[in-house]
């Protein structure tokens, strides 16, 4: 499998020989989304908690006598049966929402997702990812000559005719997302891609399948290809 490299000006500079062992694997999508709904399920945050009688502030005085009221007996008034007492049954941070996946499994969902990418050629390869500048612009037209974003042309012809307004409503088309990967940490791309929507760094040896499968495009140099193979080729 080969895949074409270019500059950060967008021109064709090579072709590069892709491994068949990380972008040329069989997809199997249920062992795909078993792992994408794990790592998913791992990363729930436990937020909605309720008290129950013990954790109630109060009811420490029975509420009235046992016997010869003529009303039902009650211990406490933090009892679930009264109003603002505990919660019986309710959501409590105790919960568990983890689940276990081998690494093996992991690994193989992960080659599928990137090897789903390269058949669709949905990743974008450059030489050398080094902007002559730190800065968001000089970014955004390395996007635009990888077309990844819209040439200036069509976007002011779009803003033109959004102006004018037309009776009929049209849908906003959203940008291309992008997962950028480095093959090392690089805190001058990150800055550059901060304000950018829709634009995700990540660094070739943290790359995992629900990035890989939510964004549109990858967009990775040569050098994080070779670190993707030393990474997840046994």
């Amino acid at each position: 499998m080969k895949a074409t490299v270019y500059n950060i000006q967008g021109t064709k500079v090579k072709e590069l020989e892709l491994a068949k062992e990380i972008f040329g694997v069989s997809v199997n999508p249920h062992l795909m989304s078993q792992v994408i709904i794990a790592q998913q399920a791992n990363a729930r945050k436990v937020i909605a908690d309720t008290k129950d009688k013990s954790e109630v502030r109060g009811g420490g005085r029975k509420p009235w006598r046992q016997k010869g009221t003529g009303r039902a007996r009650h211990g406490s008034i933090r009892s679930p049966l009264w109003r603002g007492g505990g919660i019986t049954f309710g959501p409590t941070t105790e919960r568990n929402f983890t689940q276990k996946v081998n690494k093996k499994v992991k690994r193989q969902a992960l080659l599928m997702s990137l090897s789903d990418k390269a058949a669709h050629e949905k990743i974008v390869l450059v030489d050398q990812f080094a902007l002559p500048e730190v800065k968001t612009k000089k970014f955004f037209e390395t996007l635009q000559a990888l077309k990844l974003r819209p040439a200036r042309a069509a976007a002011k012809s779009a803003e033109t005719k959004e102006k004018k307004g037309d009776s009929a409503k049209k849908k906003v088309k959203r940008p291309i997302s992008v997962l950028v990967v480095l093959s090392e940490k690089s805190d001058a791309i990150v800055r550059a891609a901060k304000n950018i929507p829709r634009i995700t760094v990540i660094r070739a040896n943290s790359l995992n399948i629900v990035d890989v499968v939510k964004h549109q495009y990858i967009l990775m140099g040569v050098d994080a290809v070779n670190v993707i193979e030393k990474t997840y080729v046994k």
